[in-house]
């Protein structure tokens, strides 16, 4: 079984007392791909790095909500550049809204999103969106920019939403949620939308999977995740891991 974690934050400090010897055993555990996305500058070009190190990761770079605040002209140049440097920079993200705590207002966060779309729009990338608690003011956003797409991760909406998504040509991506027992709208998503609009992510060290909720997450759990989907599709896992795998290759353009 050959697996892509398309949303993973190796570089987070959660990681730092293991991360060499965790990142060097992804293969046996039949992890082949994975994608860091950066939350900010710094963990962007922290991202960037690991991408270099490792010939199986790769990195988006962008500015998460929480830190809309510190997008800047010069924050928008520094990721431009690093793109143009790196070919494993596939994407920018995680970027989006995010009005759960508002630790910054939505109006910054708003602007922060649309300089990053546009961004995206033209280096020709695909997005990473971070939406939480802000499904119409995305989905308006969304609609701003008809030639941009990529994947909504961690989904959160409704069928009919990610059904609309899919039409503009988005993916959407489902976490250890999945597995989780009070997960009934991700679970109705995950078995209405096409099969090969579906990604698989851990958004590690968060969104453990049962039985492990609560404890630092990482990609060499994603199996749990190819399990529910298999289970909630009607699918042999093997199958699954095999769709799963080349829509993210897709989705990132990655050969």
């Amino acid at each position: 079984m050959q697996l892509f974690d398309t949303h993973a934050h190796l570089d987070d400090g959660r990681f730092d007392q293991d991360r060499e010897a965790l990142l060097a055993s992804l293969p046996e555990q039949g992890v082949a791909l994975v994608m860091n996305p950066g939350c900010s500058l710094e963990s962007s070009r922290a991202a960037s790095r690991l991408a270099r190190q490792y010939s199986y990761i790769y990195a988006a770079v962008g500015s998460h909500p929480d830190a809309a605040d510190q997008v800047s002209d010069e924050v928008l140049e520094a990721y431009r550049q690093m793109v143009r440097e790196n070919p494993k920079i596939k994407a920018l993200g995680e970027i989006g809204l995010d009005y759960h705590y508002e630790d910054v207002p939505r109006q910054i966060q708003l602007e922060a999103f649309r300089k990053q779309m546009a961004l995206a729009r033209e280096l020709g990338l695909p997005v990473i969106v971070h939406q939480r608690e802000a499904h119409q003011d995305a989905m308006t956003v969304v609609a701003e920019f008809p030639e941009v797409t990529g994947v909504f991760h961690c989904y959160s909406g409704s069928p009919e939403m990610a059904g609309w998504l899919v039409s503009r040509g988005w993916y959407i991506g489902f976490t250890g949620v999945l597995t989780f027992k009070n997960a009934r709208k991700a679970v109705q998503t995950a078995a209405a939308i096409p099969l090969e609009r579906i990604v698989l992510e851990t958004d590690c060290p968060y969104m453990s999977p049962e039985p492990f909720r609560g404890r630092r997450n990482d990609p060499g759990r994603l199996p749990y995740m190819v399990q529910a989907l298999a289970r909630i599709r009607d699918l042999d896992p093997e199958e699954t891991a095999r769709i799963t795998l080349e829509n993210g290759k897709r989705l990132y353009r990655i050969g």
